[in-house]
């Protein structure tokens, strides 16, 4: 590989024009002559940046509206030619053409017409690049002699190369803008094979028969869930709901794998709540959640739900939090990271006191949840799909089946309880009062044993509590733990033969019991 590549000559072309006009003035100021087309031509122009059009060099009109301008024998010849091949010499000369040396191209805007609403199937396919891949492709094959860029942010770095090197870039360089463009068309290629197996957005199947999606690394982590393990993040291209990657550190370490898989737990706890509201997670499983007047009334009341199981924990509060949040969070013995829409700056400075402490801001989360989401579980050789569990429940929907119906003061427990255990991994049981869970069970082969599980961490406070059942009873034994314990109000979905049993059990204690139709909230 060449330890330089000098650059004489630049060939300029691109439909995202930002920072197109300064970085060209730089060029023409080192005495590279540029080539250009179309808009980007008119661009520098207007701009007093000298530039030739590729029709001056290739010596041929533009044809066809412009579909054919730069698929030219000149401009392939004058990318392609080995730089240290007499032959390739020869050829060049023969075709009247000359060396280009920097390739600045980005594409059509594919994926945006098809994203837009009115776009037509014409314009769609009129904004299928075919000139600007075939150069990319062309100049990052010989990288070794060409340097390409695709990608705005690396103007600058371009330029540097070009000052601090006499004009020519460095082989790191050039290696690493020909990745960016293969990357760049290997996207733009699967996009059009999308668009054709699918059609638009809101035309294409729930379920498609070829499944493209990509990804690009952002990060390496320290290790995986353990540390012989090696991980990295990605974040996938083209997302646009509400996600963590687009959170923002504002102290504390990097984030690790577990942190993020827990966060991402708590983030989807946090766009299921629009009052007031705080959650803490281990092991991303919510070991107390709460509403409350204040978002610091929610943090205080979710702690108080398991404060043994708080320690390590992740916190998460949908509302900016200010001192008087920030002076019970500081209190919590070692939390692994704070997660919120914001922080007041004397709350902020409080709490980054601790510097272990990660402390991460997400104003997306005010958006709310995205509709249509889609749920991905990777298994070996293969992927699961399937709607991601968005389902809000109709209060209208729900069915007494007991004697007696809850209160008004039960029934809203009943429905916080239901969407905290949407969130807990099955076999799943929460126990809610007054808008705050006070004893949860999850994650065992036994619905009983979960049961066990919550009505042992609340104690006393499982007196008058609401009751959730991710899935059915099968038998009465699980409602019997909880009204033993007692337990004046169920919520659960229903559909079991045993139903009959449960309900019974539920008459017996004088516990008002609603299902929800047969709707249920596994989380494996």
């Amino acid at each position: 590989m060449s330890d330089s590549a000098k650059i004489k000559r630049a060939l300029i072309s691109v439909s995202e024009k930002s920072g197109l006009v300064e970085l060209a003035a730089e060029l023409d100021q080192l005495g590279i002559e540029i080539i250009s087309t179309g808009g980007t031509l008119k661009k520098l122009r207007e701009a007093e940046v000298k530039a030739v059009s590729v029709a001056t060099f290739t010596g041929s009109p533009e044809v066809m509206d412009g579909r054919i301008k730069t698929l030219h024998p000149k401009i392939h010849a004058g990318l392609l030619y080995k730089r240290d091949n007499a032959k390739h010499e020869e050829e060049l000369a023969a075709l009247e053409s000359k060396s280009i040396d920097l390739v600045v191209v980005n594409l059509y805007p594919f994926r945006e017409t098809v994203a837009r609403e009115d776009a037509t199937h014409e314009e769609i396919i009129e904004n299928i690049d075919i000139g600007g891949p075939t150069m990319l492709r062309s100049a990052a094959k010989n990288y070794d002699s060409v340097t390409v860029v695709v990608d705005p942010s690396d103007y600058s770095t371009l330029l540097e190369e070009l000052k601090k090197h006499d004009g020519a870039t460095t082989p790191e360089f050039r290696e690493r803008c020909a990745g960016k463009v293969f990357a760049l068309t290997s996207a733009y290629e699967t996009a059009i094979a999308a668009y054709f197996e699918n059609g638009k957005p809101e035309e294409a199947q729930k379920f498609p028969n070829v499944l493209a999606r990509r990804y690009r690394h952002r990060s390496k982590l320290r290790y995986g869930e353990n540390p012989h393990q090696d991980a990295a993040v990605y974040a996938e291209t083209g997302y646009d709901g509400v996600t963590l990657l687009d959170g923002k550190i504002l102290s504390g370490k990097e984030l690790s794998y577990n942190n993020y898989n827990d966060l991402n737990a708590c983030l989807d706890m946090l766009l299921d709540f629009e009052e007031p509201f705080a959650c803490l997670l281990k092991h991303a499983n919510p070991c107390g959640a709460a509403i409350g007047e204040t978002v610091a009334q929610a943090y205080q009341r979710a702690y108080e739900s398991d404060p043994l199981s708080a320690f390590g924990c992740i916190i998460g509060l949908n509302r900016e939090v200010d001192l008087e949040c920030a002076e019970h969070l500081h209190k919590t013995h070692f939390v692994e990271c704070i997660l919120a829409p914001g922080f007041t700056e004397d709350a902020f400075k409080l709490l980054k006191k601790k510097k272990a402490r990660r402390i991460l801001t997400l104003p997306q989360m005010a958006n709310g949840q995205s509709n249509n989401e889609v749920a991905y579980r990777y298994i070996r050789g293969g992927l699961l799909v399937q709607e991601a569990d968005q389902h809000v429940l109709d209060v209208d929907s729900l069915n007494t089946v007991t004697r007696r119906a809850p209160s008004e003061a039960e029934l809203k427990d009943l429905l916080f309880a239901w969407k905290v255990v949407k969130h807990t991994k099955s076999n799943a049981i929460v126990l809610a009062k007054d808008g705050a869970t006070v004893g949860i069970g999850m994650g065992q082969t036994s619905r009983v044993d979960s049961g066990f599980m919550a009505v042992k961490r609340a104690g006393e406070r499982a007196k008058g509590a609401a009751m959730a059942s991710d899935a059915f009873y099968p038998m009465p034994d699980g409602v019997e733990v909880g009204t033993d314990a007692g337990v004046t109000s169920i919520i659960q979905p229903g559909g079991s033969k045993g139903d009959e049993d449960a309900i019974a059990a539920a008459d017996k204690a004088g516990a008002a019991m609603v299902l929800t139709g047969g709707v249920r909230h596994f989380k494996h």
